[in-house]
Order: C-alpha cells, then sequence, then structure tokens
C-alpha cells in the first residue's frame, strides 16, 4: 500500500445490525483494496439528583464498584460484568439515563455478588449517616433472602 489519501469508495453495506456501516474502499494510486466502518458517535449524559447533565463515564461507574469490592472474594469479570450493566442502561433511544437507575442497577448486581460489597456502594449511594442506616440496609438484605 502506497499509503495515499485519494481513495474510492468500491461498495458500502450496513454492518453490526445497523448500526454501522462497511465499505470496502480501493487506492487510487496503487489499486490497493481495504475495509473501513463507520460508526454513529453519541455520547450519553447522566441526569443528577440536582437535574444538572453530565456526560457518562463507565470509569467514574467503574471505580465506585472496585471500591465496593476492594478485598473482597469475587470471580474476575465482575467488576467490567457490572459496568456493562450500567452502559446497556443507554441505546439508541436511551441518552439520557438518570444517575438513580444506574446506582439501582450496580446495586442489583453487587447484591447478588458479594453483601459486603453491595452495603459498602449502598453506604455512599444512599448516603447513610449512621448505625441505624446500616441496620435497616440488613434487614432488607435479609427480608430478600
Amino acid at each position: 500500500m502506497c499509503r495515499s489519501i485519494d481513495t474510492k469508495v468500491i461498495d458500502s453495506r450496513s454492518a453490526e445490525n445497523g448500526r454501522s456501516i462497511r465499505r470496502r474502499r480501493e487506492c487510487i494510486e496503487c489499486a490497493h483494496r481495504f475495509t473501513t466502518f463507520e460508526r454513529a458517535s453519541y455520547q450519553p449524559l447522566v441526569r443528577k439528583r440536582d437535574d444538572r447533565l453530565e456526560p457518562f463515564s463507565a470509569d467514574k461507574v467503574r471505580a465506585g464498584i472496585e471500591q465496593a469490592l476492594a478485598d473482597r472474594p469475587v470471580p474476575a469479570g465482575t467488576v467490567e460484568a457490572l459496568v456493562l450493566q450500567a452502559e446497556s442502561l443507554f441505546g439508541p433511544e436511551t441518552s439520557v439515563v438518570s444517575a438513580a437507575a444506574i446506582g439501582d442497577t450496580v446495586l442489583a448486581g453487587l447484591s447478588a455478588t458479594d453483601e459486603v460489597a453491595y452495603l459498602r456502594f449502598a453506604s455512599v449511594y444512599k448516603d447513610f449517616t449512621g448505625a441505624s442506616d446500616f441496620e435497616r440496609e440488613m434487614a432488607a438484605i435479609k427480608d430478600r433472602q
């Protein structure tokens, strides 16, 4: 390939169930053929409790989950699975999701994974102020079992 920037499109078609366009291209100078993919890019937004909007950050969700799971015996891949659950709330028709929905999704995943991690996350997410908050949440865990 000569690295020329002059190319022409030979073929275009939908790919990835309509989420991208596959284009077959050819270099005008050397006739080398190659494939490119075009994907729509959008920035999902999170509606905070005070009604502000901010860009969704998978890294921020990951950091909160990692803190909750610190020193806990959980299977490898648990953090990424929980982050993917939070990301799955966004879709082509849903570009704004409440922080509460993300927090509830993470809490549900942690509840099924590790009770201690669940309580750690809940204490920050639900803004615990004392031991009674922990007792109430532990009672709710027992009721679900």
